[in-house]
Order: C-alpha cells, then sequence, then structure tokens
C-alpha cells in the first residue's frame, strides 16, 4: 500500500473516531440537559448544544486540533455543570418517601423514628402515619429476604424484614428518593435524578402495598442467619440510615439502587461474600443466597401474593407466612 493509501487510511479512521467521540459526548450531554432542565432553559441549552456540535463538526476540516478542542472543551463545561448537582435533603419530596427513617441505638434497644405506617388506598394513595418504634434486639428472632417484580422477572426490589419475638416486624427498603413532581424514570436514575433513600416500615405497608394494590410478583424466602449474624444486619442498616442522613448519596439505576446497596451490608455478615451477576439482575437474587447457604427453606414456594391478597391488616404477616405457602 503506497504512502498516500495509507494517508488517505489514517485520516478516514480519525474522522470516524471524531464522529463516534461527538456524537457520544453529545448524546450524553443531552441527556442529561433534558433530564435536569424544562422549558426555555432546555430548549437554548439543546440548542447551544446543538450548535458547538456543528462548530466542532466544521473545525475539524479546517484544523484536526480545532475541531478536538472544541469538541473537548464543550465536554469540561458540561462534565463542570454536571459535577454541581449534589443530593439534598431538603427537596419538596413524594409523599411516600418524605422521610428516611431516622436510627439511634441504646444498649439493647434500637429507636427508630419516621417508621412508615400507611394504610394504602390505592397503589398512589394512602393514609399517612409515620410512628416512632423501639425494638429490643436481645428479641431478634428471624429476618427475611423479599423481593418484589414488578415486569421484567430479571429485576425485582428488594426488601429486608426482621422479625422479634414480642410481635413486632420492621421492613427496610433502599428506594428512590422521588420529589412531589416527579415519576420514576430509568434513564433518570442514570442522571442523577433521584437520591436514595432507606425506608424503614411495618410490612403491612410496604409489603401489602406490592401485593395488594401493585399486584406485583413478591417472594418471602426466610434467611438462615444466627443470633450475631441477624443483630449485625439490622445494624448495618442502622449504620446506613445514620449515614444517608449525614451524607445524601444519590440512586443509581445500574450500580446504587436496592440490590447493590445490599451487598456491603450482607458483607457485614459474610465478610469474603463473592460478587455475582445476579445482584446487579434482582430478580435472580434468592438463587445467589440460596447457593451461598443463606435460605432456611430453599426456593421452593416463596410466592406470597396470592396468599397476602386474601389477609386482613391485623393478620397480614401471619398469612403470608403460612406453611400452605411453602408447599
Amino acid at each position: 500500500m503506497s504512502v498516500v493509501s495509507l494517508s488517505a487510511v489514517g485520516r478516514v479512521l480519525h474522522t470516524l473516531l471524531f464522529l463516534i467521540a461527538l456524537a457520544a459526548s453529545t448524546a450524553w450531554i443531552a441527556t442529561a440537559l433534558s433530564v435536569h432542565m424544562s422549558g426555555l432553559s432546555r430548549v437554548a441549552a439543546l440548542g447551544a448544544l446543538g450548535l458547538s456540535a456543528i462548530t466542532a463538526s466544521v473545525a475539524l476540516w479546517i484544523s484536526k486540533t480545532r475541531g478536538w478542542a472544541i469538541l473537548l472543551t464543550v465536554l469540561a463545561v458540561s462534565i463542570g455543570w454536571y459535577q454541581t448537582l449534589q443530593p439534598r435533603q431538603d427537596r419538596n419530596w413524594a409523599f411516600d418517601v418524605a422521610h428516611g427513617v431516622q436510627a439511634r441505638v441504646d444498649g439493647e434497644f434500637a429507636h427508630l423514628t419516621q417508621v412508615r405506617n400507611f394504610e394504602w388506598t390505592s397503589p398512589d394513595t394512602a393514609n399517612v402515619s409515620w410512628e416512632a418504634r423501639t425494638y429490643d434486639l436481645e428479641k431478634l428472632t428471624s429476618a427475611d429476604l423479599v423481593t418484589s417484580v414488578w415486569d421484567n422477572p430479571d429485576v425485582a426490589h428488594v426488601i429486608v424484614t426482621f422479625g422479634f419475638s414480642d410481635g413486632q416486624r420492621v421492613a427496610f427498603s433502599v428506594e428512590t428518593r422521588r420529589e412531589a413532581h416527579e415519576s420514576y424514570s430509568v434513564v433518570g436514575g442514570f442522571f442523577r435524578q433521584f437520591e436514595l433513600v432507606l425506608i424503614a416500615a411495618t410490612e403491612e405497608d410496604v409489603l401489602k402495598l406490592r401485593t395488594n394494590h401493585r399486584q406485583e410478583d413478591v417472594r418471602l424466602y426466610p434467611l438462615a442467619l444466627n443470633t450475631q449474624q441477624l443483630r449485625d444486619l439490622f445494624l448495618s442498616y442502622v449504620d446506613l440510615a445514620n449515614h444517608l442522613q449525614d451524607q445524601p448519596e444519590f440512586y443509581n439505576t445500574l450500580t446504587h439502587n436496592c440490590t447493590t446497596t445490599l451487598y456491603p451490608l450482607a458483607q457485614v455478615v459474610q465478610p469474603d461474600l463473592p460478587l455475582d451477576w445476579r445482584i446487579l439482575m434482582s430478580g435472580h437474587l434468592a438463587s445467589y443466597v440460596d447457593e451461598l447457604g443463606g435460605l432456611a427453606g430453599g426456593q421452593k414456594q416463596a410466592q406470597i401474593t396470592t396468599m397476602a391478597q386474601a389477609a386482613t391488616r391485623s393478620n397480614y404477616s401471619a398469612m403470608i407466612r403460612r406453611a400452605e405457602t411453602r408447599h
């Protein structure tokens, strides 16, 4: 191949590389702007972005250096703006995530405030009640892993619920913290649209919402944990509650959600816990925990939705654990 041909191939490859970089950068910036801006400001920002992309493309034909300089400058400015987006505690939150649980441990007693105990009347409406409750850690006897599938069977919301010998139960659910005007968005979850919140709730609230009102595929798996492991796992949720109160964090659809935040909590129980693809594909999380020996009864007949729909609020927790659901 001649020197001229090699030079032509080099120019084509360079142009192709530039166009790929330009397209990827423009798409990322445009999505971030669309998520965080609205109205005329969004129109103006997207217009400026489009003009910058055209300018960079034209400049490339005049000077490779100038084309790349424009592209990298626009990207640097956009990343700088994006880094100014910081998680906060003081937004106008949606009513169901208005409060994250606050926790304090005094000896053997865990004092939780802002425990959600809603009586849901539909998937989107409820009689609101935030309560203060105290749990005796010496009476902590059980923990259950709950998965709830609403659409794609590969993806589930994950909840851990704890039981006490005095009859009390409390469920912990790491959730997307939306503002009052927002609805959940997978794309928004990648672009710092939502904060992360730890909800502590009664089972009659957080589980019944999913089994009875949303009619999701909810499955409950008793965990095989000894007394110390139960305590360590419970206290890890206390630590997470305090951490999020002191240092709010963004939710991320892939890397920082209800399942991925469970992994470091579970490491309190098993420090050498191996990473696994099922941590991301949370619909399969139970099989992963079972392989590790973490399920007390295996995976057979763990579905509770049908039984839950026949329960009342007063016997809900007992009904979803009836022996008939296990065989």
